[in-house]
């Protein structure tokens, strides 16, 4: 099986009239389709519950997109007996095989591709283009980790010892549980999920109750790839009944979460107590919140230093945990800059991210879209002052205007707690030491961008920036498998690299075996 070197999957140009229409045929079929209902799948058998939910169009939120199962404790028990079963089978799966289930399942979403984005515009609220490069980077996810696992399943590198023969191998961990997020609910999602699966383990899959039908159509496409019924386990439902009981499950050997900083924090408390019958600590890996920052320094192009913030904080309505939600700018460009950032922010479109005119749709749901108005109105209470935007936008959906908020003092609420919306807070520094000072001031370490053309400055900045992507002259979003590996420090999580080298190494562990050898 000839392989070629990785790279990442290219993304859709919507300028060509054949791309639109493409995507507005897919639009049109998916809308036909709406309302369908969906269910648990464990170990293959499709199950419904009593209990039911509905998925919703944040730009239409009176549109159901799809009707889901809420499982119980019992339908929790039944996924994790299905993965443990499945287990004592596809631990044993060779992993070019393994491998061979993702680049089946990449092949698989590049023909569904228009679907898949489809699905994503209309039950998260994503505008075409962020919607693609989320398809795109599932793409790339498949790709890398099943190249990943082959580079794992060859012989480890490890000292001769005379008199004996030694070799490493790594072996999967066991049945986890993956709990993604809604903000990118299929590029993180099948990051998750198939990371785990092509090192050997089993998992329950609980999708966000805001995301639940584009994790469906990933289950579909993995199950057509040829992974065995059992090794993916499809499970909906609330977090209390669903999560905590995965969570605390003495069976579970660990939990793969992405989302926000609270509930990251709780996961990782009840993962580490020991239950009755467990015999092993789990390993708990979180990719949680940010409070990312763009530096502006003196003396570089400040329209482009503009555009790429603009980028950073209001792509996908600033809902990413990469986002842009603090730009602190030198006092010699302060006022030229805020003037431009606010130019830029009051001509971004607002709308139904379903039209291919779309740049910044709604926020995706009633929860989310009152806790960004009241964090506006608590960054004027405080001293901000709101330059661009500041409002709701059309009744029909949850939209919120691109904001910008300047003179925000480094410590007000909206400089320091995670708002994930449309919020951009602008704050002055006397000169590029306090830029730092600022820029590290809180409790998180994710991403973060700097805007400069001096090299002490520079230099600098990639020293003592505390992030754990750092990004100069450009964007702090956008990461792209295998170049950019993702994750962060401190409150934004564990640490761990995704889309990187040693990603896969959080789904197994190391095995040494060394025999002795006659002379």
């Amino acid at each position: 099986m000839s392989i070629p070197k990785f790279k990442n999957e290219p993304l859709v140009d919507f300028s060509k009239p054949a791309a639109r229409k493409k995507q507005e045929a897919a639009i049109a079929s998916l809308r036909a389709s709406l309302g369908r209902e969906y269910p648990i799948v464990a170990g293959g058998e499709r199950i419904t519950a009593p209990g039911k939910f509905s998925s919703f169009n944040p730009a239409r939120s009176t549109e159901v997109v799809g009707v889901f199962q809420k499982a119980d404790a019992a339908i929790a028990e039944k996924a994790m007996s299905a993965a443990l079963s499945a287990f004592e089978v596809w631990k044993h799966v060779p992993p070019l095989v393994r491998a061979a289930c993702l680049f089946k399942a990449a092949r698989l979403m590049r023909r569904q591709r228009w679907a898949l984005n489809a699905v994503m515009i209309l039950e998260v609220g994503k505008p075409w283009p962020e919607a693609d490069a989320d398809t795109a980077e599932a793409i790339d996810f498949l790709e890398f980790y099943g190249r990943e696992m082959l580079r794992y399943g060859e012989d480890q590198p490890v000292v001769k010892n005379p008199g004996e023969k030694g070799k490493l191998v790594y072996v999967p961990l066991g049945v986890g549980v993956v709990i993604p997020p809604w903000n990118f609910p299929l590029a993180i999602l099948t990051g998750m999920t198939s990371a785990a699966v092509v090192s050997g383990n089993t998992v329950i899959l609980k999708p966000s109750s805001d995301s639940p039908l584009i994790g469906w159509k990933f289950f579909e496409i993995m199950e057509q790839s040829g992974v065995p019924p059992g090794v993916i386990n499809y499970v909906t439902g609330p977090g209390g009944a669903v999560g905590d009981t995965l969570v605390m499950h003495p069976k579970t050997r660990f939990v793969s979460f992405t989302g926000s900083k609270e509930v990251g924090i709780h996961i990782n408390e009840t993962a580490a107590k020991v239950q009755p019958g467990q015999i092993w600590l789990k390993r708990v890996v979180a990719e949680m919140g940010g409070k990312d920052s763009i530096i502006i320094d003196a003396g570089v192009d400040l329209e482009d230093a503009a555009k790429g913030v603009i980028a950073s904080a209001f792509g996908f309505s600033g809902q990413k945990c990469s986002a842009c939600s603090r730009v602190i700018v030198h006092a010699a460009v302060y006022d030229r800059f805020v003037g431009i950032l606010a130019e830029k922010a009051a001509a971004l479109s607002l709308g139904d991210p379903a039209l291919s005119t779309t740049g910044v749709g709604p926020v995706v749901n009633r929860g989310s879209h009152a806790s960004i108005l009241k964090y506006i109105g608590t960054g004027v209470q405080e001293g901000g002052r709101v330059v661009a935007g500041g409002g709701a936008g059309s009744p029909e959906g949850y939209f919120i205007q691109p904001t910008v908020i300047a003179d925000v003092a480094p410590g007000a609420t909206i400089a320091q707690e995670e708002i994930f919306g449309p919020v951009l807070a602008v704050i002055r520094a006397k000169d590029f030491d306090e830029a730092m000072a600022i820029a590290n001031n809180t409790e998180f370490g994710l991403t973060g961008a700097v805007y400069t053309r001096n090299s002490r400055n520079r230099k600098r900045a990639e020293r003592d920036f505390f992030v754990g992507n750092l990004y100069f002259n450009r964007k702090c979003t956008g990461a792209l498998v295998g170049v950019h590996p993702f994750g962060g420090f401190n409150m934004s999580g564990t640490d761990s690299k995704a889309g990187g080298r040693d990603y896969l190494l959080l789904f197994l562990q190391a095995k040494s075996i060394a025999e002795k050898v006659a002379r």
